[in-house]
């Protein structure tokens, strides 16, 4: 009949695959909700598979119980939540320039951006720099030395250079100056845009913990990954036992302090996913 589907051996084996790897991204995430959920006796002996076995909460009272977590948490929120913006105003107003074909030295300077995914000062001058301006054991050592990232500033710009042209020379015959046409209309209409590639810092941000661990020197300030870090390096579990709780298995602590950071990731992917899917198409096809 025309119009009826037909169910091809490509479709078959598509959908096979597809499901295989649906099952093997979710089932770890099941996993570690399972175990977080599940009394100390159960984890230790095993029996937790999919499902939790002797629901608990004992795992999430013992991380609430100390102000450790929850003090990482916020320091995580802070963090992510400036460095993104801080990442977003600098590629915006740093893509701008560089999609306009009249900059002088406008090869150049691509190029020399573009090296930089490629060649960099090390680790050793990067910090020598941090250093020598007062930033170490501070927020600004972690949000400001990657303002702005490379790859998502190139995309930025090539979604600015398949803007039309007219509606920047209507706002200049009208007087306007760059700064007002960046403001006022390239970045209210780059709003997917920026939304992908906010995505991106965030999950940068969020993830974080190799930079944090390098520039801050007082546990207060640590963020949540670093925090994390220690506890599936230096069994943090057993250095940490709150006195009326009874003994819990590392692996509990360890599943439920996870999931707790999975939660922000958890609650914003599904809203941005068109976005997300957008970025990889970004730039190459006229907006």
């Amino acid at each position: 009949m025309v119009g009826e589907k037909r169910i091809t051996l490509f479709t078959v084996l598509n959908t096979i695959i597809l499901t295989c790897v649906a099952v093997l991204t979710i089932y770890p995430v099941i996993y570690i909700i399972s175990i977080s959920f599940s009394d100390t006796t159960a984890v230790a002996q095993g029996k937790v598979v999919l499902w939790p076995v002797g629901f608990s909460l004992d795992a999430y009272r013992h991380i609430f119980s100390e102000d450790r977590i929850p003090r990482a948490y916020l320091n995580t929120i802070l963090y992510t939540a400036l460095g993104t913006f801080i990442n977003l105003l600098m590629t915006a107003i740093a893509a701008y320039p560089l999609s306009r074909t009249h900059l002088f030295g406008r090869k150049f300077w691509v190029i020399a951006i573009v090296l930089t995914m490629f060649l960099n000062g090390g680790m050793i001058p990067t910090y020598i720099i941090v250093q020598k301006l007062g930033l170490i054991n501070s927020i600004w050592a972690i949000v400001l030395p990657n303002a702005i990232w490379t790859l998502e500033l190139l995309i930025l710009k090539s979604f600015y250079e398949n803007m039309s042209e007219s509606l920047r020379e209507s706002a200049v015959i009208d007087g306007a100056s760059e700064f007002r046409i960046l403001r006022s209309i390239i970045i209210p209409l780059s709003k997917p845009a920026l939304a992908s590639i906010g995505l991106f810092y965030f999950m940068g941000h969020w993830n974080s913990y190799f930079i944090p661990m390098i520039y801050l020197n007082d546990t207060e300030k640590y963020p949540l990954q670093v925090v994390l870090r220690e506890m599936l390096i230096f069994a943090y579990a057993e250095e940490t036992q709150v006195e009326g709780t009874k003994a819990l298995t590392p692996e509990s602590l360890k599943n439920a302090t996870i999931f707790i950071s999975m939660i922000p990731v958890l609650m914003i992917y599904p809203f941005a996913q068109k976005y997300f899917a957008k970025g990889v198409m970004l730039g190459s096809e006229k907006g």
